[in-house]
């Protein structure tokens, strides 16, 4: 628990230090710990120190957690990558689900949403720098999907996400980020009310922090390495 508490101080302490640089609060941005592959213990230690905000990539590990956890009240996101079998699921147990890139699946997602709990929280991922190798949409696909998405009632657009390529200047970084802020905002002059940049992890907070990230992120520098 001690390394935990240590940890998650110093990511805690990086969050504010990068706002206040930029002249933001460093109560506009959430902190979001990422626990795949993380046993339960270590969120329940993150939890005891004040985190609320966890995120899982991987359905099965994330509901053995769920049911370990209980007990505890966990804003759960799911940040991994979603196919059609899996959406019930998340549907039914998610918060948040950050990886959005198909109508398909937010379709699936809205009507399987139980009409008990508030409609699910969504992230369109935009896949910044056209990788290959990684899912999400290019900039020109954002309007028309993020109106689908938008008339949906069992599900609500919260924002955009996106994992950039590695960079090597905070200059570079910068920019990067700075492109999912600028379709952001015009997603808001068209209408569509939307609030939350989801973008930066360990090596790129900072410049995600200074080109308005809302949420970032954040596993081993709170967990440690992982298996």
């Amino acid at each position: 628990m001690k390394n935990i508490e240590i940890n998650l101080n110093h990511v805690r302490a990086q969050i504010a230090e990068a706002a206040l640089a930029c002249e933001r609060d460093p109560d506009s941005i959430l902190l979001l710990a990422v626990s795949k592959r993380k046993p339960s213990s270590d969120i329940r230690c993150a939890w005891q120190l004040g985190q609320r905000d966890f995120g899982e990539n991987y359905l099965q590990e994330a509901q053995q957690k769920m049911q370990e956890l209980e007990d505890l009240d966990i804003t759960w996101h799911f940040i991994g990558a979603i196919q059609s079998n899996k959406t019930r699921n998340i549907a039914e147990a998610f918060d948040w689900a950050h990886c959005i890139d198909r109508v398909k699946i937010a379709r699936r997602l809205s009507d399987q949403r139980p009409s008990n709990l508030p409609p699910l929280n969504v992230c369109i991922q935009v896949n910044i720098d056209h990788e290959s190798s990684k899912a999400g949409i290019d900039l020109g696909e954002l309007p028309e999907l993020a109106q689908a998405i938008y008339q949906l009632p069992g599900i609500r657009l919260r924002g955009l996400m996106t994992i950039p390529a590695p960079r090597e200047t905070f200059a570079e970084q910068r920019a990067s980020f700075a492109q999912l802020a600028a379709a952001m905002s015009e997603l808001q002059r068209q209408g569509i009310s939307c609030d939350t940049l989801s973008m930066g992890m360990t090596h790129d907070m900072e410049a995600a922090i200074f080109e308005g990230s809302t949420l970032v992120r954040i596993g081993t520098a709170i967990f440690g390495e992982r298996d």
